[in-house]
């Protein structure tokens, strides 16, 4: 902090700024320069120095300020060519006179920056008051809550008490808060004033309190949401929750009820207003969590072929330690299926008595009963997910005690068992909602059609392949074992094969069979055929399994196979660390089922995808996601750090981990020594080129560490992640949540090249049509089917233009309200509204509809700076106008060219071969001929969605415009047009029912 004293109210700001402080003034010219400013005493005018100027023309009067902005959102810092060099939260501008000038600044920190917009903006909104803010300080609504608390407690009624009772009393009030630290912070109080006695006063207590508990950057926070008053109202929550927390259908009751459950003080519940303590516990209240709980449902499409989702799975199931030493241990099993694994694995060998075990095969102590084990799979399969359970049985036994193997599932599973024969008739896997609650077995099969009690099958599960590679003769064929009918008759969805090639297996392959991958066979052909292994994993399962060089059970990445479609992905639970935060991470989403769904690019039959694809893949729109690391809360000291003091100089580590072009990481500046309420108020971005297979890691760690640097950590897919203000909880390194642990971000995800919901905001990023990047087509060297392709490529081009367009003309209409580009439409009336109000506080815009748009109307004479914002409304209307009216033509011209070239897919070979194509010639038409179809359905699902993006921002202006008192006052008339074009909105939005928009 820039103080001692933690900044908690209006008046420690004006204090701040009085005393003052350097700030760098930028001007157009790349020019910037130090100057020393100070706030008059009288609270009447900003004044700097050295200046050139007089020193009566170097100041600014208050009484001119328009208004206060943080960031870089005026012209000057937009076009500033060191302007990358300055922090986006350290820039704040002040706007003033009519002509709306610019006074722009660089504080040296984010905190700096924060106490001079809110000292700005609050004596803005009260000069038109007589200004006390000394003296109101004490007798705010917070205040009056902790007299109470303090009177309560204080049962003499002699209105000072035992340093001892108010250390307990504050600890209560605030339980994350070091006992010390409380004692430290009296001892200072009492010291400042020069006080013998130990005793606690009231407004030693409420001073001590204030200090300790008022996070300053949530006091920015409500300061600049409730329009520069010391708490929040109804109206003041609504519009937080709706433009910032990307909350819809929230209404004023809501709000109320938020206030009741969380503001501490009575008066505050009474008159439905939320103060700084009630609204941080609301902040850090799992209502604001950072997860989206929708995703603790199940969201997604569960009628799928198997094969196209990715699935939960463990390595070793029965280890709990590694696997060169490691015992087996039912609690292995238990911890599994209690984390919604789907896939488990069962090592069974010939154990006394004739009762099959289950044990670590480089390590026989400790064996465990095989029934012992089935009957806990059997109580808990379907304990965390009703979907079904895969058993990988490695069968080490003898055929007589296969036999018994088989009698204890049948007794045991009964008719959770899965044994029905495939259908040859079917192409794909049945769906996990149609073999839910069923347990399906992984393992060998005898040949069909073979009526023996027994015969011999290959041996190629993990031991094999690993002794196979440690001894001299690799090349040697697998090992022969015997198998049972009985056990074989157990296996039919998963019957385990041997991976020869991908020609070999998409000719002869069954849906039903399966390969299991080494994680070197796996790595190897990732990297030679990635697209062939997309392919393949459309059709079949995948199991990939960890090296046999990874003695220490340590695990492998489980992105780098998921990226090639690989489903089942086998993890060493029983290893905490960054890999298995990933894939716990990963597995939160879709109600925490154990299953999720495959990009559709990864599905479609005819799709292309590259694991390797270096940047934009075809047919997804690139996001960017924004990140603001706004301040850690309770930082522990690392676990395995030495012995050294209990201070901490934290830092927090952004890693995007996805396909390779989106695989980054970031990290903040180390803030020293400060466990309890570090700020960094550091702002990120990430280009994301595949949003559906990202993942985000907040780390935190210790940058003065002595053996161990890892204070906690929070893994998240960044479909799951809510945008807004949110809090991170954290987790230990074995993955527990810390108590209180915590990290304050700020989350947006928008498009890349500008505009986005309230929810999904944008980067200032304009593209003008010469240098725009369109999604070309391929040729595919057969000529019937290029000729179709050349059909979409005209409307492919308006697509594009469309969707950009309109995006372009949103940015500019944020940057002309001085507002950031993840800001919302809603924000932007808000600021119109604002400054469009005349001196008898009328406003001089009015909402017009026409044919169901929502235009603005001039209602008198309009300052040149507003007309040039009103000027960049009206266009932004027009191209949303164009986008909604034309979206259905162009998108059915697209999707027409698909269809048409989907009638040669069967064709394609017999073409090629016409066309004199073969070998390599013919595999690369077959792939830019997926590429095309790929782009087509990729180009008309995003025209779609902007459209309907498009309908949605005309329905939120209207409302905006309708709570901002912008519709034309006094006349009923024309609030109920309003209404009914808002129901024609709404009517446009639903689309008729044959696939049209």
């Amino acid at each position: 902090m820039p103080s001692e004293k933690k900044i908690s109210s209006a008046s420690d700001c004006i204090s701040f700024m009085q005393a003052g402080c350097e700030l760098k003034k930028v001007r157009p010219n790349s020019r910037i320069y130090n100057r020393f400013f100070t706030l008059d005493p009288d609270l009447q005018a900003l004044r700097w120095e050295p200046s050139k100027k007089d020193l009566d023309k170097a100041k600014l009067d208050i009484s001119a300020i328009k208004e206060i902005r943080l960031g870089k959102n005026t012209e000057t810092f937009r076009n500033n060519g060191l302007a990358d060099q300055i922090s986006e939260d350290c820039a704040l501008s002040v706007i003033h006179g009519e002509n709306y000038e610019s006074l722009d600044l660089v504080a040296n920190s984010a905190d700096v920056a924060n106490i001079w917009v809110s000292g700005l903006r609050y004596l803005v909104s009260r000069s038109k008051q007589p200004l006390d803010l000394m003296e109101n300080s004490h007798n705010t609504p917070r205040f009056a809550w902790l007299k109470a608390v303090f009177e309560a407690a204080d049962v003499d009624g002699n209105g000072i008490m035992l340093e001892d009772t108010a250390v307990e009393l504050i600890k209560k009030l605030n339980p994350t808060l070091k006992e010390s630290k409380i004692r430290l912070k009296f001892k200072e109080i009492q010291k400042s004033k020069e006080k013998l006695t130990t005793r606690v006063t009231k407004e030693e207590f409420c001073e001590a309190f204030s200090e300790l508990c008022t996070r300053p950057e949530v006091y920015f926070l409500l300061v600049q949401i409730s329009k520069n008053k010391e708490y929040l109202d109804a109206n003041d929550l609504m519009l937080f929750l709706e433009a910032e927390q990307g909350v819809t259908h929230i209404t004023e009751e809501m709000c109320l009820d938020i206030i009741r459950r969380y503001e501490l003080s009575e008066e505050g519940r009474l008159k439905g207003f939320l103060a700084i303590d009630g609204f941080t516990q609301y902040l850090l209240s799992s209502e604001c969590d950072i997860f989206d709980p929708e995703h603790k449902k199940i969201v997604q499409d569960m009628t799928q072929p198997l094969s196209h989702y990715y699935i939960n799975a463990s390595h070793n199931t029965y280890l709990i330690e590694d696997q060169l030493r490691g015992p087996a241990d039912i609690n292995g099993y238990v911890r599994a299926l209690k984390m919604s694994c789907r896939s488990i694995e069962l090592d069974v060998c010939d154990g006394p008595d004739n009762e099959p075990i289950i044990c670590n095969r480089n390590n026989m102590t400790s064996p465990l009963a095989f029934r012992n084990v089935i009957e806990v799979i059997n109580k808990l399969a379907f304990f965390a997910s009703e979907y079904p359970l895969i058993l990988c049985l490695g069968n080490h036994c003898s055929v007589q005690q296969q036999k018994v193997v088989v009698q204890h599932m049948k007794r045991i599973f009964g008719n959770k068992l899965y044994t029905e024969a495939p259908l040859s008739s079917e192409a794909y896997l049945p769906s996990p909602e149609k073999l839910k609650m069923k347990i399906i077995v992984k393992g060998k099969k005898l040949p069909c059609g073979q009526d023996v009690s027994e015969g011999e099958v290959t041996d190629e599960d993990e031991e094999a392949e690993i002794s196979r590679r440690l001894s001299e003769d690799f090349s040697r064929e697998p090992k022969l074992i015997w198998l049972c009918k009985e056990l074989s008759d157990l296996v039919s969805l998963c019957k385990s094969i041997q991976y020869k090639d991908f020609e070999t297996s998409m000719k002869s392959q069954n849906y039903w069979e399966m390969c299991s991958f080494s994680e070197a066979e796996a790595s190897r052909i990732a990297n030679e055929y990635p697209e062939d292994f997309v392919n393949y994993n459309k059709k079949f399962l995948s199991r990939v399994y960890p090296s046999a060089m990874r003695i220490d059970s340590s695990n492998l990445n489980p992105q780098d196979f998921w990226n090639c479609g690989c489903q089942i992905v086998a993890m060493n639970y029983q290893t905490p660390g960054p890999m298995m935060d990933l894939h716990t991470g990963w597995f939160l989403q879709n109600g925490g089922c154990g299953y999720v769904l495959r990009p559709s690019v990864m599905r479609d039959e005819v799709s292309y995808f590259s694991a390797n694809t270096k940047g934009i893949v075809p047919g997804v729109s690139p996001q960017v996601l924004h990140v603001k690391i706004i301040s850690g809360q309770n930082f522990p000291k690392p676990k395995g750090a030495c012995a050294k003091g209990d201070v901490i100089d934290p830092y927090v580590c952004i890693e995007i981990h996805g396909i390779p072009a989106d695989c980054t990481e970031q990290r903040t500046k180390t803030v020293q020594q400060n466990s309890d309420n570090p700020i960094f108020d550091e702002s990120f971005e990430f280009q994301i080129n595949l949003p559906e297979l990202a993942m985000i890691r907040f780390v935190v760690l210790d940058d003065d560490y002595i053996g161990d640097e890892f204070i906690g950590q929070y893994t998240i897919p960044l479909e799951c992640l809510q945008p807004g203000y949110r809090h991170i909880p954290l987790r230990s390194f074995v993955g527990d949540i810390m108590e209180h642990v915590t990290l304050f971000v700020h989350i947006a995800i928008t498009n890349r090249s500008g505009g986005g919901k309230a929810q999904k905001r944008s980067l200032s990023v304009r593209i003008g049509k010469k240098a725009r990047e369109y999604t070309m087509l391929r040729n595919t060297g057969l000529k019937i089917i290029d000729d179709i392709f050349k059909l979409a490529v005209h409307p492919l081009r308006e697509a594009t233009d469309m969707r950009e367009n309109m995006q372009n003309a949103m940015v500019s209409v944020k940057e002309l309200c001085g507002l950031p580009p993840i800001a919302s439409l809603k924000q932007c009336i808000l600021t119109l509204s604002s400054r469009l109000v005349g001196s008898d506080n009328a406003p001089s815009v009015a909402l017009c509809m026409k044919d169901t748009f929502p235009y603005l109307e001039p209602l008198g004479t309009v300052p040149d700076v507003q007309k040039k914002v009103l000027a960049a409304y009206e266009l932004m209307i027009q191209e949303s106008r164009v986008l909604i009216e034309s979206a259905d033509t162009t998108h059915d011209k697209i999707v027409q060219c698909q269809k048409a070239g989907m009638e040669f897919h069967e064709e394609l070979h017999n073409l090629g071969t016409k066309e004199g194509l073969k070998g390599r010639k013919l595999s690369k038409a077959i792939e830019s001929f997926a590429w095309n179809i790929t782009v087509l359905k990729g180009q008309g699902d995003l025209l779609k969605n902007a459209k309907n993006e498009a309908l949605e921002n005309m329905k939120q202006i209207q409302l905006a415009c309708l709570s901002c008192g912008l519709s034309k006052t006094g006349s009923g008339q024309a609030d109920a047009k309003a209404k009914r074009c808002l129901e024609a909105i709404q009517e446009k939005d639903t689309g008729d029912e044959n696939g049209r928009l």
